[in-house]
């Protein structure tokens, strides 16, 4: 294989406001834990169940500062990047690992009223291009069974 692709597309919710770090060189950088679900039907039971995953995403620079101005706990958002893994050493001096979702785009799904960080409107693709939305072949389907 000549080729490889690191891709991840998440739709979710931030578990956290994001944590804003701006490095030496002036480079900002957002960080915050973003859930998301999937909803399931038991074939045994007939019981509708709920598995939450939490993905650490990492946004920079421009993005960061856009993270940092309208999105907060709460916030639905489409994050598209690719994995990234890290190590460091802690204090113990223990090699420590991290696997994270360095953002490319993102585009805001969702506001929550009354407690916007600032009151310019929600961020979003849409007045970039004359693309499709990613979100644009996705259906609301009643069908909650597993695919599998």
């Amino acid at each position: 294989m000549n080729g490889s692709v690191n891709k991840v597309i998440l739709i979710g919710n931030l578990g956290k406001d994001p944590e804003i770090r701006r490095l030496e060189n002036g480079a900002m950088i957002a960080s915050f834990p973003l859930a998301t679900s999937e909803v399931f039907t038991d074939k045994n039971t007939g019981e509708k169940k709920e598995i939450t995953d939490w993905h650490d995403v990492v946004l920079w620079r421009g993005l960061a500062e856009i993270a940092e101005k309208y999105i907060r706990k709460g916030t639905k958002i489409y994050v598209e990047g690719k994995l990234k893994k890290r190590s460091w050493q802690d204090k113990e001096g223990n090699t420590r690992y991290s696997t994270e979702v360095v953002g490319d785009d993102i585009t805001i799904l969702s506001r929550l009223e009354g407690n916007e960080r600032n009151s310019q409107p929600p961020y979003s693709q849409e007045n970039r291009s004359n693309l499709p939305s990613p979100l644009s072949d996705l259906s609301d389907s009643s069908d909650d069974a597993a695919p599998f």
